[in-house]
């Protein structure tokens, strides 16, 4: 089976294709609500945004600094990524911008973002807390900037990065740990100079500014953290296999399969193969007897949207799996720790939550009792975690809400009831 493509560089090719000059080519893209929104966002300021097929996609850029000035908000509903992106691309355009979502974005701080692009003279205006609806005035003379990120964030960077585009000189951010690097990437694939070198600090990655990027063919590679749940399943079912095809691996995402081998999980690694300038592979998972371990904290950045998941098979693993240096899950569409943390405890499973993570003691294949409706907080990933878990327990596992896996997975109920899970709609 193949699962969707890959949401973060989803984001990117619309928003790179948008800033560039000429026709961007973009197959594989995923159709779900976050990215559609981003797609929506990027007509909204000027670019030409066309589907012409299933996952195909066509951009017409407006070129660095070519923004139009929207005539509306900008919707960016339950995406996080989308609206951080597109607040560093727009930040040093003399335009101005009223930035909006739901209720969970609303909730989500975005002075993370905006503390960074007022350096390069962007004004901002927002809620308490640099909460969403948020207005931004361009910057009219920007210049580069060079910002120590205080929180290991591909979002923070990228904003920096795009808004770095368009402000002469060179823009770097110094980071203390490697985040996603497909910002980088695919700014090299559209023409960009970028450079990462190492620095006291940790690491110095620049973008040379007054850029003209170049139109690109981008192939979307299948998204891990959604092939992450099908992956699971097989692993928490009895007598099952599941091999996905196409999927991302690139290093600074793949933490989640280092770590099920780790537990040892049998999982195998085929394939292997560049596509678009990123590393692919066909994973395929196998029941499996794990073992709880405790994973290193230097390894979150890699897998910090697998965690969930994670603690789902943690609880059917033999003995305590130990997961720290998760403090960004609080900030996430819902907060991912504490949800967690509460689900698992309803299901049986005797669980810490700590103040950036979570010790889960698992209670072996079949142990986990199961029977609880869980509060999804609008959080796709707790969703399909738990209606992950409920392959494996002994009662079925209701959550509340399940509209918002769209965001990330569409079609995901179909996809898993074709693998032959048992999810069933309820009124309940």
């Amino acid at each position: 089976m193949r699962v969707p493509g890959d949401k973060s560089i989803s984001h990117r090719s619309l928003i790179l294709g948008a800033m560039a000059v000429g026709e961007t080519r973009i197959s594989g893209l995923l159709e779900g609500e976050d990215v559609l929104r981003t797609a929506a966002a990027m007509a909204a300021l000027g670019a030409q945004v066309e589907r012409t097929g299933e996952g195909a996609w066509q951009v017409h850029g407006r070129g660095v600094g070519g923004w139009a000035e929207p005539e509306t908000v900008l919707d960016f509903g339950n995406s996080g990524t989308g609206v951080r992106l597109a607040m560093g691309a727009v930040a040093t355009t003399p335009i101005t911008c009223t930035f909006v979502g739901d209720a969970s974005l609303s909730r989500r701080p975005m002075g993370r973002v905006l503390d960074p692009l007022r350096l390069f003279g962007t004004e901002a205006m927002g809620r308490e807390g640099g909460r969403l609806p948020i207005t931004l005035r361009g910057a009219r003379n920007p210049g580069p900037v060079t910002y120590a990120s205080p929180v290991a964030s591909a979002q923070v960077k990228s904003a920096i990065l795009l808004a770095g585009l368009a402000a002469p000189g060179r823009t770097t951010v110094i980071e203390r740990e490697a985040t996603r690097d497909h910002t980088e990437r695919m700014l090299r694939a559209f023409g960009a100079t970028v450079t990462t070198e190492s620095h006291e600090d940790g690491i110095a990655v620049s973008v040379t500014g007054d850029a003209e990027l170049k139109a690109a063919a981008i192939a979307v590679p299948a998204d891990p953290s959604s092939a992450a749940f099908p992956l699971a399943a097989a692993l928490l079912a009895a007598e099952s296999a599941v091999t996905v095809t196409g999927v991302l691996m690139n290093p600074t995402r793949a933490g989640l399969y280092q770590t099920l081998q780790e537990m040892g999980a049998d999982l195998t690694i085929a394939n292997a193969r560049d596509e678009g300038g990123e590393p692919v592979a066909d994973l395929t998972a196998r029941s499996s007897a794990l073992k709880g371990i405790e994973v290193p904290p230097e390894r979150a950045p890699s897998m910090i949207d697998e965690y969930p998941i994670l603690a789902a098979i943690a609880a059917i693993a033999e003995g305590r799996t130990v997961m720290r240096g998760l403090k960004e899950l609080r900030v996430k569409e819902s907060d991912r720790i504490a949800a967690m943390a509460r689900g698992l405890a309803a299901c049986g499973v005797k669980v810490t939550e700590l103040e950036d993570g979570l010790i889960v003691e698992g209670r072996g294949p079949g142990g986990v009792p199961g029977g609880a409706t869980i509060a999804t907080e609008m959080d796709h990933r707790i969703a399909m975690s738990f209606l992950c878990l409920g392959l494996g327990a002994q009662r079925e596992i209701t959550v509340d809400d399940s509209a918002f896996i769209a965001t990330s997975f569409p079609g995901f109920s179909d996809l898993m009831t074709g693998l032959g899970a048992g999810l069933v709609r309820t009124n309940r």
